[in-house]
């Protein structure tokens, strides 16, 4: 019998939520940490398992954990991963355990540490339902957490930061939840597996559609929607920043390759020009905001808004390049824009500003953080050898597929993420040491636990980029899968780049067998 891998990933961080409450107020300080590193490690070791025995040429779900729940509204606890959510799992239990390694003077240190194991749970929930009920569930409760990081433990304005940031998802989530109550009426279940066979009206595809692209797009951010990732990354402290960015940013583009591509394929090829319309308008706008930034922090916040442009391009461009690059993007973002924020929270707990006006010439007192500065930079503008070069690369292959045109806005915002991340760069790191602002008897090179962190971030970096097999030869698998399964929705001798290409009203679905094609006589293939 398979032992429940899933429910114990998702249960761990909640018992080690538990162990934290219990202890003393005066062993918190040291006992919290380490109990928190040990859960979140033995976490990690189990996601590195469930990728050992994940089986890559196997396109339905795996790790199925199938249980009844709540009869009336036929609904089950339900869970499973495929090569989709298999590796955000593993980002997200990455990610957490280097968060926890080293934080700035912590205080409510054992509430700090229940947050970020309750956030991580609720995550793996999310990445692992197969019912919609579960999918709300987790999808919701992950706001908790994150809205106590950013409120408890954030800056100055955090309060106005996480209502802000609370309110735009809320605004998201009511209309996701309508869209699942009709659904479950249309369908009779919420087994997300099952509903994939289900055929939608094309006008009740595009209001369903619609709300879900909503509560996703709130999530990644896409402009015009964006406005509440700047002013919460500046408020959240860095290992809040460092999820927020790494993952919960993911949560969008997960949602549009598991519901909104699978159950409404028809209205995400008629609605495919509104969402490349956005997703550039994020790329360039994002981009030219963040070369007028004087905060490093969200400089930061607008590339990550302007990358994960990238992301939507790429789920929208119907073809093999852009959903395995989509699925890159996602997760080499996740690690850049991690190693980014916490690079800033480095310089910022020594000079307790974020203004890049204050700083310069970092390079002669800190040089190991000065390389990997450098090295994430980089990362994130695309170096040839990084992960960021593979995700982008990927992308732009797909949405060349679809337009030259857009392939040109694409270059473009490449070209400008260069430039805000080599000025930014420049500035803090080579230009002439601001002696009247910085004080020279706190410059300190990185610490251990600082060196650790970023170099924990920089070997998946370059290890995705040199040698990506191990990522790609599963994401292959899955977007051939999910290509040829949603494209026989549609008429046969039709392909979803096709009806994009040639639409001129809503593409419909068809059953061939036995008709003629109307234009030559010919029978149907």
């Amino acid at each position: 019998m398979q032992w429940p891998l899933l429910s114990l990933l998702i249960l761990l961080p909640l018992l080690g939520a538990v162990t934290i409450f219990f202890i003393r107020d005066n062993q918190s300080l040291q006992n919290t940490p380490r109990v928190a590193l040990f859960v979140a490690g033995i976490h990690f070791f189990l996601s590195v398992y469930a990728w050992h025995h994940f089986e890559p040429l196997v396109t339905t779900m795996q790790f199925v954990e199938k249980y009844a729940w709540i009869s009336a509204f036929n609904s089950s606890y339900h869970l499973g991963v495929d090569g989709l959510s298999l590796f955000l799992i593993v980002l997200t239990s990455f990610l957490t355990l280097i968060a926890l390694v080293h934080n700035y003077h912590l205080k409510r240190v054992r509430e700090y540490y229940i947050c970020f194991l309750l956030l991580e749970s609720f995550l793996i929930g999310v990445f692992s339902a197969l019912d919609l009920v579960l999918f709300y569930f987790f999808f919701e409760a992950v706001l908790i957490p994150m809205f106590l990081i950013i409120g408890i433990w954030g800056g100055e304005k955090r309060i106005y930061a996480t209502f802000k940031f609370f309110l735009y998802t809320l605004v998201g989530s009511v209309l996701m939840l309508v869209a699942f109550v009709v659904v479950y009426y249309e369908v009779g279940t919420t087994n997300m597996v099952e509903m994939h066979h289900a055929h939608f009206p094309f006008y009740l595809q595009g209001w369903l559609w619609g709300a879900l692209f909503v509560a996703f797009a709130v999530k990644i951010p896409m402009w015009p929607v964006h406005t509440w990732l700047p002013d919460a990354h500046v408020e959240a402290p860095t290992a809040g920043s460092m999820l927020l960015a790494g993952i919960l940013l993911k949560l969008g583009g997960y949602g549009m390759l598991r519901l909104s591509l699978p159950l409404f394929p028809e209205a995400s090829v008629y609605f495919a020009p509104l969402v490349y319309f956005l997703s550039v308008v994020a790329i360039l706008y994002a981009s030219l905001v963040a070369l007028a930034q004087k905060d490093m922090k969200k400089l930061v916040a607008y590339s990550s808004i302007a990358h994960m442009g990238f992301v939507t391009l790429g789920i929208f461009s119907f073809n093999h390049y852009g959903l395995v690059g989509s699925i890159i993007q996602m997760l080499s973002h996740g690690l850049i824009s991690a190693a980014l924020f916490f690079c800033v929270g480095v310089v910022y707990e020594r000079f307790h500003t974020r203004e890049i006006a204050y700083y310069g010439g970092l390079a002669a007192k800190m040089p190991r953080y000065a390389t990997f500065f450098m090295l994430f930079t980089l990362a994130s503008i695309g170096l040839p050898g990084t992960s960021g070069f593979l995700g982008e690369f990927f992308v732009t292959l797909g949405i060349f597929q679809v337009s030259p045109t857009l392939t040109a806005f694409v270059v473009l915002g490449i070209i400008l993420s260069a430039a805000y991340g080599l000025w930014l760069y420049r500035r803090i790191v080579y230009d002439k040491l601001n002696a009247h602002f910085l004080d020279i008897k706190h410059i300190a090179d990185l610490r251990f636990s600082e060196f650790f962190v970023l170099t924990a971030l920089i070997v998946p970096v370059f290890i995705l980029g040199l040698y990506p097999k191990p990522v790609t030869s599963i994401l292959n698998v899955y977007a051939h899968h999910m290509l040829d399964a949603y494209g026989k929705r549609f008429s046969s001798d039709e392909t979803l780049l096709d009806l994009f290409m040639q639409q001129e009203k809503p593409p419909k679905l068809t059953n061939t067998k036995g008709k003629k094609d109307k234009m030559t006589g010919n029978p149907a293939r």
